[in-house]
């Protein structure tokens, strides 16, 4: 793990990133406005790559796959008899809530994908499609340190005719068993349903984002709610992917839980500002990463810690790194516009304004999706 000392850091261990890169095509009303590369693997690998943290990536496709180029830094598994995961994205008057299907699904991630003979230092389970084994999560936690886990890759389930998306109950997922085992469990407020958060929290750390309200945390020695930061939200897709890679590169980085959350949320609401994953301006990166230095602890990092009670309250002065991010991402819009550049842009879209004008929604939030039988 990170360790400061008085000359430079020590780089912290690779870490490893599992699931399925896919394609994603969003509806607005019936109409295909826009396509992007989707996965959270490939949200959660631009904000990793953006804060140099060193990674490896298993993600399945097919020979269908779009986004070579844009993958070439972390390439896929292309699996010659399956069909990149395609996922269609519906919003709009007809939609009130988003509803999402997924119309192909490529094989799913087995043990033998993970490499053997290497340590990690953390990894994230982050599947999208139900490619995520148990014994597939039972090796990452064989060979990672630290492991954070997306809920949506243990609870979501397919409808076999229209691949309707729908979610069980964590206890029925097969996975619970090894929850004990995972450092972080992250939930959207609408899967968190599906979990019974006090019981799991004596397991593991819950992590609830609640889009444009923040997130909360949950741990065996206490909870606590991180404040949001203000978005133009354009599409919520990959938000919460964007906050986990935000979160789990905050405690690598040696930061503390309620700011590592903090970090999520500010990246959380850069995601949702543009369709498919962000193209970050590397100056306000370079900002984020210097607030990132001076909010490092200055005891012993929480993967480093061997106590039960790692110390979940509000670090001082965290209201002064807020306030610092929001300038550093206030500073750099203004001089964005100012120059005519972009801060985000996205792949194969629409254009931006346009796209901006048929997918811009009201609030900054993960969309709901129904459980199994349609009920919450």
């Amino acid at each position: 793990m990170v360790m400061v000392t008085d000359s430079k850091p020590i780089i912290p261990r690779r870490g490893l990133v599992v699931g399925n890169y896919c394609h994603d095509v969003l509806h607005r009303d019936g109409e295909a406005v826009a396509e992007t590369l989707g996965g959270a693997a490939s949200f959660i690998s631009v904000i990793l790559d953006a804060l140099t943290l060193p990674f490896h990536t298993v993600s399945r496709v097919g020979p269908d796959f779009a986004y070579a180029a844009a993958t070439s830094n972390h390439p896929p598994l292309i699996i010659p008899t399956s069909q990149t995961m395609l996922f269609h994205a519906h919003f709009g008057s007809v939609y009130p809530d988003r509803l999402l299907n997924r119309v192909r699904s490529c094989d799913s991630i087995l043990p033998s994908d993970l490499p053997d003979q290497t340590r990690f230092g953390f990894g994230l389970a982050v599947g999208v499609g139900g490619e995520i084994l148990p014994e597939t999560l039972e090796k990452m936690l064989s060979i990672c340190d630290h492991v954070f886990v997306d809920i949506q890759a243990l609870i979501r389930r397919f409808d076999n005719i229209n691949g309707r998306v729908s979610h069980v109950a964590l206890r029925d997922s097969g996975f619970f068993h090894l929850l004990p085992r995972v450092a972080f469990l992250k939930a959207s407020a609408d899967e968190a349903v599906f979990i019974d958060v006090e019981e799991v929290r004596k397991l593991c750390c819950v992590v609830v984002t609640h889009g444009k309200d923040g997130c909360e945390v949950f741990c065996p020695n206490g909870a606590f709610k991180v404040a949001p930061f203000v978005a133009d939200q354009v599409d919520p897709t990959g938000a919460g992917d964007c906050f986990l890679g935000g979160f789990a590169a905050g405690i690598v980085r040696g930061l503390a839980v309620p700011d590592a959350a903090l970090l999520g949320n500010f990246f959380g609401s850069i995601a949702v500002a543009q369709l498919g994953p962000p193209k970050l301006d590397f100056n306000l990166i370079q900002i984020v990463k210097d607030e990132m230095h001076k909010r490092k602890l200055q005891g012993i990092p929480f993967l480093e810690r061997r106590d039960e009670s790692p110390g979940f309250r509000k670090p001082p002065e965290q209201d002064q790194f807020y306030a610092s991010l929001v300038t550093a991402k206030a500073i750099i819009m203004c001089q964005i516009q100012e120059s005519g550049r972009n801060l985000l842009s996205s792949p194969k879209v629409l254009e931006q304004n346009n796209a901006k004008t048929i997918l811009s929604l009201t609030s900054v939030h993960e969309e709901p999706i129904p459980s199994v039988d349609g009920k919450p």
